[in-house]
């Protein structure tokens, strides 16, 4: 048995799509974006109150890297992993990695427009500057992507789900016009249906209200 706990919009559909990439069965637990992830129960599940928990092997997993890693070890013919030893395995292990680094700076902007809700308590500065931040990441992801079709030239990989759903989240607050090969490769990605399959049902609740957030004007 494999239950997901997932939030959408959050790090969690990272997990989502890699379980729909590797076409499993399993039952998604859905909740909301809030004070629920903080109750006993699932605080039993992630002692840290956010999503993703997977429940697999009679055991419990959290955190998307570790839940990925574990995931193309248990499922090494799926192709999405590089086990140890592989040519590509230290390009995966960093590309897989790096959606974090991309994370951190949509966590911090989604704070800054969502979870502060009133004007005053938000900093311009700090948006300013972690969108600017992720047009850093944005860069590194271009040059990455000169001449190839995804990240590892081996083909698609979890490193694609990884840093793929991480973009999902930072293009809400940074596009990436600019950017020709990572934005072919984020269109190549985002058409498979398992990223479809992860994407927020109709009706759900959102995190993202809106599809973009800009950087507000100087008053």
């Amino acid at each position: 048995m494999i239950r997901l706990h997932h939030a959408h919009q959050t790090r969690s559909m990272r997990s989502l799509w890699m379980l729909h990439e590797l076409g499993v069965e399993f039952e998604v637990v859905e909740h909301a974006f809030g004070k629920n992830l903080r109750s006993e129960d699932y605080l039993a599940l992630n002692p840290a109150g956010r999503v993703p928990a997977l429940e697999i092997d009679g055991k419990v997993l959290f955190e998307t890297g570790a839940i990925t890693e574990y995931l193309c070890d248990l499922y090494p013919r799926s192709g999405l992993g590089r086990a140890a030893g592989h040519p590509e395995r230290a390009d995966w292990l960093v590309w897989l990695h790096f959606s974090e680094t991309i994370s951190q700076h949509s966590a911090a902007l989604t704070q800054q427009h969502i979870a502060l809700y009133e004007d005053h308590m938000r900093s311009r500065i700090v948006m300013k500057l972690e969108a600017a931040r992720l047009g850093k990441c944005y860069a590194a992801l271009e040059q990455r992507l000169q001449g190839r079709d995804y990240i590892l030239d081996g083909g698609f990989s979890a490193a694609d789900v990884s840093v793929g759903q991480a973009l999902y989240m930072a293009l809400h607050f940074r596009r990436a016009d600019e950017f020709p090969a990572l934005s072919e490769w984020y269109g190549r990605i985002t058409q498979r249906e398992a990223f479809q399959k992860s994407l927020p049902t109709k009706g759900a609740v959102r995190l993202y209200e809106k599809a973009f957030y800009p950087v507000p004007e100087e008053a």
